[in-house]
């Protein structure tokens, strides 16, 4: 067994972390007679070794090894080690994961991986037969992705899913069926076909379920008229019949392999017939929000924990009136489920503003439960608690004694500060105990970065007078070889920025040479307006090769306006930059500085259309511009009237795509309504 692993030089090898040479340790855990073993071996393997999806030299080394390990008939969790290896291999529908950048490059480990995989995947096709179930319905999608042969594979799917027995591997034969539909769309095998026979035939509503995504996806042609009734009706059968529990017998390890099992769905293969269901649906959001309704009323609580999950990809993917599904989810705060609490608060916090109809229901747990205020981990600083979080980020005032009491701990949670720009003038409130963090915090220790950022953070948007004298406190007297005393130095300036304080001018003088120039000199022209104090500055540091300080410099051009005409010739240079967050910087800054859309439109239509992150910032510029932007408002209307969000991407994930994609459409209405009004005055 593992023939050769002491003879890969290992140490000269990387992962995540470092130096490989503790992979032999992994792999053989992987063959560990103790289940707590196996799982942090497969914790490791995933941690480090594939950490996120990455491929290093070491993962494509382990590659013959875990071969070995699937190999090893009767060993317990060789299902996981076939879904491991199969990641590692990646997938022929990667680009539709991308479908903002179909010709990004793919790293070359990637491409030797799927190489490597496949050269090994005759071992799939035998493990389609093998006694364990787990493993059977791993090897069902592995066939599809890395055997060569369509005939064969198909065949053997075919006989398979006649012969099974088990239902959890029966679904993911189906669920393989349709991914080699999407494979083989022009294959003449006949697997679309067999998943309408089956839907047809089968008895059992869970399969009949798996069967109707599939068709969804592949020939929607072939949906039944009344979908959302049937889908609704089948869920409400499925929940009915009387499943035998699935037993987990492995341990309660501490490992983020645990966690994340731990964290699924109670009804996972639920989860998953769903998710197809509503990937196919797409854009189709009516019938996905009345779907949603349906799940979400359902009696059976693993049904409204699925669709609490399902909703998160639609709301970060599509846009919609989602009032009445966020409704329903606020309605599962109540829930006794635990899990299904937790789902639901997962799913509200990323909503912030689009969370509002679940804002009474949140603003109770957040009263009756102060444990919830504050989320503690074994490892690690505490953060803001998911209910509290949520609430708050909706703008409710409710949040605010909570956050107050939160304030008076002993440890603060280090996101606290990032939830007061969505309160709005409700925060005020919060000034007073925000300035008695400050003061307590220690100046002398090591992570009073950490201890005191989030705090000037805060104080920086209430623009709170009362909080100069502990700002300028910090100034004085941190100490000079404080680990990352520059970012501390930032946020303290950003506050005398906000507080345009007069009081503050020597100690930002002083700052004008250092790595905190840029912010220093715009907190300098908004406390005494003196564009010879701050010009020179600017200019050199749009000289510089620092993009984020060339960025930040032109942003203070903008807001000096025409007091910056002197740097027109460099912002003008800049906008001809081969990158485009400098382009888009220099063009928002030019049009402020000197009033002339001619030249800057052009510079901003091409960032828009080459960069979709860009789109935010330069709506808020257009905006600003009223008529003068006119030429390109067909961007704007373009997007206004795009389903889909303009950050989303299948299978990626933005805590915050929700709050940028809506602050983008505000942006863009707010143009084209100040246009349209000034063409109708």
């Amino acid at each position: 067994m593992f023939i050769g692993i002491d003879e890969v030089d290992w140490a000269s090898m990387e992962h995540a972390y470092g130096s490989a040479e503790d992979v032999p340790m992994l792999l053989r855990g992987l063959l560990s007679e103790l289940p707590d073993e196996r799982e942090r071996a497969l914790d490791g393997m995933y941690g480090a070794v594939h950490h996120q999806g990455d491929v290093y030299d070491s993962t494509l080394a382990c590659i013959p090894f875990l071969f070995d390990v699937i190999g090893q008939a009767g060993l317990p969790d060789r299902g996981s080690v076939v879904e491991l290896l199969a990641s590692i291999g990646g997938t022929d529908l990667e680009d539709d994961d991308f479908p903002d950048d179909p010709d990004a490059d793919r790293p070359d480990n990637h491409a030797m991986a799927r190489a490597a995989v496949r050269a090994g995947a005759e071992v799939f096709l035998g493990l389609t037969e093998d006694a364990d179930p787990e493993v059977r319905r791993a090897a069902a999608h592995a066939v599809v992705r890395f055997a060569d042969g369509p005939a064969r594979v198909f065949t053997v799917l075919h006989r398979r899913v006649e012969r099974e027995a088990d239902d959890s591997v029966k679904t993911a034969l189906i669920e393989a069926l349709g991914c080699f539909a999407r494979l083989h769309p022009a294959s003449p095998l006949p697997a679309v076909d067999l998943l309408h026979e089956l839907y047809g035939t089968l008895t059992d509503p869970g399969l009949r379920l798996a069967a109707l995504g599939q068709l969804a996806g592949r020939a929607p042609e072939w949906l039944p008229k009344d979908l959302v009734p049937t889908v609704v009706a089948l869920l409400r059968e499925r929940s009915r019949v009387a499943r035998a529990p699935r037993t987990d017998d492995r341990p309660e390890t501490d490992t983020l392999v645990g966690r994340l099992r731990r964290l699924r769905p109670a009804d996972e293969e639920g989860s998953r017939l769903l998710r197809t269901l509503h990937a196919a649906l797409g854009g189709r959001t009516v019938e996905r929000i009345a779907l949603l309704s349906g799940q979400l009323t359902s009696p059976d609580g693993a049904d409204r924990c699925n669709a609490v999950w399902m909703s998160a990809g639609l709301f970060r993917e599509w846009r919609g009136t989602y009032e009445e599904p966020v409704a329903l989810i606020g309605d599962q705060l109540a829930a006794d489920d635990a899990r299904l609490r937790e789902a639901a608060v997962s799913v509200l916090e990323d909503l912030f503003e689009l969370a509002a109809p679940a804002a009474d229901r949140l603003a109770a747990l957040v009263t009756a439960d102060p444990e919830c205020w504050v989320r503690r981990w074994e490892h690690g600083a505490p953060t803001l608690g998911g209910p509290l979080k949520a609430l708050a980020r909706t703008g409710d005032p409710r949040a605010v004694p909570a956050l107050a009491a939160v304030l008076g701990q002993e440890t603060v949670p280090h996101d606290l500060g990032y939830v007061v720009a969505h309160l709005g003038p409700e925060a005020a409130g919060l000034a007073g105990p925000l300035r008695a963090r400050l003061r307590r915090v220690p100046l002398d220790s090591p992570n009073v970065c950490g201890h005191a950022g989030t705090t000037l953070h805060a104080l920086a948007l209430l623009r709170d007078p009362a909080a100069l004298p502990e700002v300028l406190r910090l100034l004085h007297e941190v100490p000079g070889d404080l680990p990352r005393r520059e970012a501390l130095t930032e946020s303290a300036v950003r506050v005398l920025d906000a507080l345009a304080a007069p009081e503050g001018i020597p100690v930002l003088r002083g700052l004008l040479d250092g790595e905190c120039a840029v912010t220093a000199a715009a907190a300098l022209w908004s406390a005494e307006g003196d564009p010879e104090a701050v010009l020179p500055v600017l200019a050199r540091e749009l000289g510089s090769g620092r993009p984020h300080r060339r960025r930040a410099a032109a942003g203070t051009l903008g807001r000096m306006g025409a007091q910056a005409r002197s740097l027109v010739p460099e912002l003008s240079v800049m906008t001809r930059s081969d990158e485009v967050w400098q382009r888009t910087a220099a063009a928002c800054a030019l049009w402020r500085v000197t009033g002339d859309p001619d030249p800057v439109l052009p510079v901003l239509r091409a960032a828009w259309e080459e960069n979709l992150y860009t789109r935010g910032t330069i709506a808020e510029c257009l905006a600003g511009m009223g008529p003068a932007g006119r030429p390109v408002h067909d961007l704007l209307r373009t997007e206004v009237a795009a389903p889909r969000r303009h950050r989303a991407r299948t299978g990626g994930y933005g805590s915050h795509d929700v709050l940028e994609d809506e602050r983008l459409l505000r942006a863009c209405r707010e143009a084209l309504s100040a246009d349209r009004m000034l063409r109708q005055s």
